[in-house]
């Protein structure tokens, strides 16, 4: 690859949001260049290894960032091609209506996007084709309008999980199927039947999951117009004199810098990274970071509320794949809460060191290896609020800090209750001993549902990027990773990154004058 040829465009990043923004572009014939810091994560028998995945940290990004105190941290993030989406639980679902608009929270208020639900729906629609999803529209209670359903039937859960989804049922809960990216398995009549293992924080080796890679990258790459720089980490991107479009983007690779130009540049590296490298280059024309002149890069970064909540009973669970259904009936509110609580997913089943951390000085007495089969394991998310004083900043020695505290946590709080609730309902109901409840939030390291810290919107002195994600202040730079994020919800982001990808896709697409493209039988 010679540095001297000059691209249309330069995604940097190949996760959720530059790994579909290719696939999206790749068929108009624009030359592209997919700049990825990490490399193939490789299809190994390591992949499904509980010791190797958590214990040893094999595929966790190698780097020490800090919190708002200076303390040390490790984050979890992956550097690969595809990104987090490698390692994600696959749960993809829709921002619900409301969450478009202004709400009010017992912490605050989330302001309203500058784009409407009636504008994202298709875009929704195309992600969930790209990405395979599995689900059943018409059970989530909360779920917003569709245009259809979803592309394919979920999966069908195992015995003890099918229990207590019909248990919750009885009780006047409204369980429904987790809509999950799964690529479909052989239909075939003579096909074995496809079961899941370790999935959520696991690479997949069958690559039954659908991820950024496997669904983004790899189809994109079979078109000739399209290149990809593994371990190619982007230091500083460079503007012409006047600041108001980027001229280089400097490139480490194994040790060599690189130069590389083109005529749009988007940035994907997730909320924190992409707002660090905004930050990292500052230059004259803008001396508190790339397109910072409101003195938003960085700022309102939000993470969410999310918790482990791991339910233990005399009952054996002995489930390969529990990841089946979810709750939503708390999500704006509850008879005893007039304000948003959340959402509810069951789980992948944890490691034993996530078990040791939720078990604390529980259960004396108790192994964890007493515990592991006997549990039932969820997944709590509550909507953090954007705050300014919540930040991506660098510190002097170029080093990444994450100032964050929790806010709007009654929500959280409530929102537990009600699980646990729940479920003393499940036992009383099944006369059995009630089960013992074990949940921990997720700390500062916990950065998986990382938005908000390049939100966009109309008005300059209050976003950074405008309603089609570009810099207000530098006219040949995008950004299609969760940064965009004006509030979090409480749903997985995943989904509404590949959406608003498709989306600005299509601005893309039109702006440099290359005819759109059928994606899936229909227009996007």
């Amino acid at each position: 690859m010679a540095e001297s040829t000059r691209y249309d465009i330069i995604i940097i990043g190949t996760g959720a949001g530059g790994g579909t923004l290719a696939r999206r572009l790749a068929p108009t014939g624009l030359r592209i260049l997919l700049l990825e810091r990490g490399d193939f994560l490789p299809r190994e028998r390591e992949n499904w290894d509980t010791r190797e995945v958590f214990e040893r940290k094999r595929y966790l990004a190698q780097e020490t960032w800090y919190d708002k105190d200076d303390a040390p941290f490790r984050p979890y993030t992956h550097y690969c091609v595809g990104g987090n989406t490698k390692m994600y639980g696959a749960a993809l679902l829709r921002m619900r209506e409301h969450d478009f608009g202004e709400v009010r929270h017992f912490g605050g208020v989330s302001p309203a996007w500058p784009v409407t639900y009636a504008e994202m729906e298709p875009y929704y629609a195309a992600a969930e084709a790209m990405y395979s999803v599995h689900g059943q529209r018409g059970l989530d209670p909360c779920e917003p309008p569709a245009s259809g359903p979803f592309p394919f039937a979920p999966l069908e859960p195992e015995p003890r999980i099918a229990e207590l989804y019909e248990d919750l049922r009885l009780l006047g809960y409204s369980p429904f199927p987790i809509p999950l990216a799964l690529r479909p398995g052989d239909e075939d009549r003579g096909a074995a039947p496809r079961r899941l293992g370790p999935f959520d924080g696991y690479p997949d080796v069958t690559e039954a999951k659908a991820d950024a890679h496997v669904v983004g990258i790899r189809p994109a790459l079979r078109h000739p117009n399209v290149t990809l720089l593994t371990r190619a980490l982007v230091e500083r991107l460079e503007t012409g004199p006047t600041g108001r479009e980027i001229d280089r983007v400097v490139v480490l690779r194994d040790g060599e810098r690189l130069e590389f130009r083109a005529d749009t540049i988007v940035v994907s590296c997730g909320a924190i990274n992409s707002a660090a490298l905004l930050l990292r280059s500052a230059n004259g024309p803008h001396p508190r970071g790339l397109a910072n002149g409101s003195g938003l890069v960085g700022r309102n970064y939000m993470t969410h509320q999310n918790s482990c909540f791991i339910a233990v009973s005399d009952e054996p669970n002995d489930s390969a794949f529990q990841k089946h259904f979810g709750l939503t009936e708390f999500y704006r509110g509850a008879a005893d809460s007039d304000y948003p609580l959340g959402t509810i997913q069951l789980m992948g089943k944890p490691d034993p060191g996530t078990l040791e951390w939720l078990k604390g000085d529980r259960m004396p007495g108790v192994s964890v290896a007493d515990i592991m089969p006997r549990t039932v394991d969820f997944f709590l998310t509550a909507e953090d609020l954007p705050d300014p004083g919540n930040r991506v900043s660098l510190r002097d020695d170029g080093s990444l800090r994450i100032s964050y505290m929790p806010n709007n946590t009654e929500a959280y709080d409530r929102l537990q209750r009600k699980l646990a609730e729940a479920l003393h309902r499940v036992d009383q109901h099944r006369r059995r001993s009630p089960s013992v409840h074990l949940a921990a939030r997720l700390g500062v390291s916990g950065v998986s549902h990382q938005s908000g810290t390049l939100r966009f919107g109309t008005d300059a002195a209050t976003s950074v990027l405008d309603i089609n994600c570009r810099a207000h202040e530098v006219d040949n730079l995008y950004v299609v990773d969760a940064s965009f994020f004006p509030s979090s919800s409480a749903v997985n982001p995943s989904l509404t990154i590949m959406a608003n990808a498709l989306r600005v896709g299509d601005h893309l697409a039109e702006r440099l004058a290359r005819p759109r493209c059928i994606f899936e039988g229909s227009m996007v």
